[in-house]
């Protein structure tokens, strides 16, 4: 009985022996992968890499490229997109775990926006065509002929539909992060320990003071995290901006919400397949300052949480 007891037991070690070194295996080839990757855009890169790069336009003479319209364009979207996914995540989030009754409703909801977070990109993209830019035709064509590509316009210039502007684009990769803004919202609003919640209740504050004055500051890290970590991802998007018809090419930045646009991911893919070899290397110069602006947001995200679990 004890030897077959102990052959069990050495059964079972080898188990868990084979099965690490199998998550070695793996973790390695992964990281070597990366590695490789990494090392030929640094190597093709580094030699582009210079303030020009940033403060030129994009030409057609791969020693004057430069990334400025898509950067600024980078920074509209994103801005626009955060603007409005993480009040209507937020709230959503909030509504769904603190206020939402328990029932078929709430849990169809719920089972939605965690398959939605798993749709790809490109689906958004189609919504925020169909949706965004032709308003599904109720105000006619999006073309405008009053105001041709690239001609200045007033700040406060307005027009239906919204056709393909930096604001259809910034509303839909709001589209595509919204259902993980809500998912992490969730997340951190329940690791709230429930006895603050009914230590609040308990000295008389409604349930919307106990959201506002409890809950929510301290599910604030989890939120900030969540909330930058998925415009990160939001960044690095170019099949939703491709279908509503993004620029490739662009030499203005944008002043206007309903302006023309381009972004990082466009005018990398614009370079890269592009047949000369320059073009290429400037592709992956903008390559590296795209990986720095996602690092950038990583560690102002790792920073927000390590601050807030501090305090």
């Amino acid at each position: 009985m004890k030897s077959r007891i102990a052959k069990s037991h050495g059964t079972k070690q080898l188990k868990n022996k084979l099965f690490v070194l199998f998550c070695v295996i793996v973790t390695t080839l992964s990281v070597t992968a990366l590695a490789v990757l990494l090392i030929t855009i640094a190597n093709q890169g580094f030699a582009h890499l210079d303030w020009d790069l940033i403060s030129s336009y994009a030409s057609r003479h791969p020693e004057k490229a430069g990334i400025k319209a898509a950067l600024w364009g980078t920074v509209w979207l994103c801005s626009i997109c955060v603007i409005t996914s993480l009040p209507v995540g937020v709230a959503t989030a909030v509504y769904l775990e603190e206020f939402a009754p328990n029932n078929r409703i709430t849990r169809f909801l719920e089972l939605n926006i965690a398959n939605l977070a798993g749709v790809p990109s490109i689906v958004y993209g189609i919504i925020g065509l169909t949706v965004f830019a032709r308003m599904l035709g109720l105000f006619g064509t999006m073309n405008n002929p009053l105001v041709e590509i690239g001609d200045p316009i007033s700040f406060w210039y307005f027009r239906l539909p919204f056709g393909s502007s930096v604001l259809v684009g910034g509303l839909t990769l709001a589209l595509v992060v919204l259902p993980i803004v809500i998912v992490s919202t969730r997340e951190a609003v329940r690791a709230v320990p429930s006895s603050l919640r009914e230590a609040s209740l308990a000295m008389g504050a409604t349930r919307w003071e106990t959201v506002r004055k409890v809950v929510l500051p301290r599910s604030a890290p989890g939120i900030l995290t969540g909330a930058i970590l998925s415009t990160s991802r939001a960044i690095g998007e170019a099949a939703p901006i491709l279908v509503i018809g993004g620029f490739l090419f662009i030499r203005f930045v944008p002043a206007n919400v309903f302006d023309d646009f381009t972004a990082m991911p466009l005018q990398i893919y614009n370079w890269a397949g592009r047949p000369q070899e320059e073009f290429h290397a400037v592709a992956a110069s903008a390559i590296i300052v795209l990986l720095a602006v996602l690092l950038a947001f990583n560690g102002v995200a790792a920073f927000i949480r390590y601050r807030y679990q501090r305090n």
